[in-house]
């Protein structure tokens, strides 16, 4: 089998794992090794295709780094519910009630031990599907 064949089947098998993480990564080490068999196919010597599939998968991985790095992580959006009003249907011993919202009941938890419990309260925030409480509303 040709050199050129085994960077290409290389460089296949990395492009098509890529498409399963969705990282860049693994694409930027496909490239370089379909390259790697693009210097194969041109007759160059098995270090030099080593050398250039090895420089460009670094060059390409940094650049896919940078890529990632500059879009960044959006920032968090605030909870839907913050801010709504709850009534609240039963204390329970611990501090934490059982609230009616959205046409469901709900646990929820006060924001701070000295928050007075009332019947209505407000959402703050939420913590997985626990509802976090306050008295005034939130900003």
């Amino acid at each position: 089998m040709a050199a050129c064949w085994v960077w290409w089947i290389a460089a296949a098998v990395l492009i098509g794992a890529e498409l399963v993480t969705g990282t860049f990564y693994l694409l930027a080490i496909g490239i370089a090794a379909a390259i790697g068999g693009l210097a194969a196919w041109m007759g160059t010597s098995v270090a030099m295709q080593f050398l250039i599939a090895g420089v460009l998968g670094v060059a390409l991985t940094m650049a896919a780094h940078q890529w990632r790095i500059k879009r960044g992580v959006p920032p968090p959006q605030p909870a839907l519910d913050v801010g709504g009003i709850v009534r609240v249907e039963k204390w329970n011993d611990d501090g934490t009630a059982r609230v009616a919202y959205r046409g469901s009941t709900w646990d929820a938890e006060l924001e701070t031990p000295a928050t007075p419990r009332a019947e209505s309260l407000y959402i703050t925030a939420t913590r997985g599907s626990v509802l976090v409480l306050s008295d005034r509303r939130p900003a």
